[in-house]
């Protein structure tokens, strides 16, 4: 009837330890999602949760001690417990590294990102501008040919508009024989031999100064022969006029009022 009793007793804290195991996980089951159920499921089975079936068989009782049972009982239910629960802790302490792990790789993914489009945005605007000192270049070259072709152009012009002038005097020369060359034909003969030819393209930026110095010396020495020579003019126009004037006074006087010779036309 002893051991009955005892058995009995045993039995009925089983069950009481059974019910808060449950109610624990049941409680723990809650709290966590599907993933940790997923994890929970394969690393504890049901029947591992749903019943306790001890892996040894009943202790041998030594013969003269009491042995408690129940007591032997809840202490490898807590230690039960205490795994799971050290078990659960170490699973979300994982879940919780690999999220920030997670959370760490997509930020560098972004920057990554970031920098790469970035570098891509520097490249095409280099690109960009190395086109447009291509093109520019292309355009400076096109019109440094363009000026240097029409410069070609007009000394080609030039000299056969002279050797057109020069042939055209020889032939005339040749026609006339020793026939007196007219004022036109001299002008054309002294402006021929005192033109020269311009030749700049091979001066340097110093020689090309000096040049232009020599030309506006060359240009104020015409300038002010020109203005003797139009002076020298207009002071030989005036003395031919007052001579001619003399002369037609001393005829008038010479001759009498009758005579209408020697009036000033």
């Amino acid at each position: 009837m002893l051991w009955r009793g005892m058995e009995k007793k045993r039995k009925l804290n089983q069950n009481q330890s059974k019910s808060s195991l449950r109610t624990t996980i049941y409680h723990l089951e809650k709290q966590m999602t599907w993933f940790d159920i997923h994890w929970f499921s394969k690393s504890f089975p049901f029947h591992h949760r749903a019943t306790f079936t001890p892996g040894l068989g009943p202790p041998k009782i030594p013969d003269g001690e009491k042995v408690d049972f129940d007591d032997i009982h809840r202490k490898r239910m807590e230690k039960d417990l205490t795994e799971l629960q050290s078990l659960i802790e170490a699973h979300f302490e994982n879940r919780k590294r690999e999220e920030e792990e997670l959370i760490n790789l997509t930020s560098r993914i972004e920057k990554r990102r970031s920098e790469r489009a970035e570098q891509l945005r520097i490249r095409a605007e280099k690109e960009k501008e190395r086109q447009n000192k291509q093109a520019a270049e292309k355009a400076r070259k096109e019109e440094e040919e363009a000026k240097k072709k029409a410069d070609d152009d007009a000394k080609k012009k030039k000299v056969l508009s002279n050797l057109h002038i020069t042939g055209y005097m020889q032939m005339s020369e040749r026609r006339g024989g020793a026939r007196k060359q007219t004022e036109r034909e001299k002008k054309r003969k002294i402006l021929s031999d005192r033109r020269k030819e311009l030749n700049v393209d091979s001066l340097n930026e110093e020689k090309l100064r000096d040049k232009a110095k020599e030309l506006w010396q060359w240009m104020y020495q015409l300038e002010e022969e020109r203005f003797e020579l139009q002076y020298k003019h207009r002071r030989q126009k005036y003395e031919v006029t007052v001579l001619r004037n003399r002369v037609s006074d001393h005829q008038k006087s010479s001759k009498g009022p009758r005579s209408k010779r020697g009036l000033r036309k």
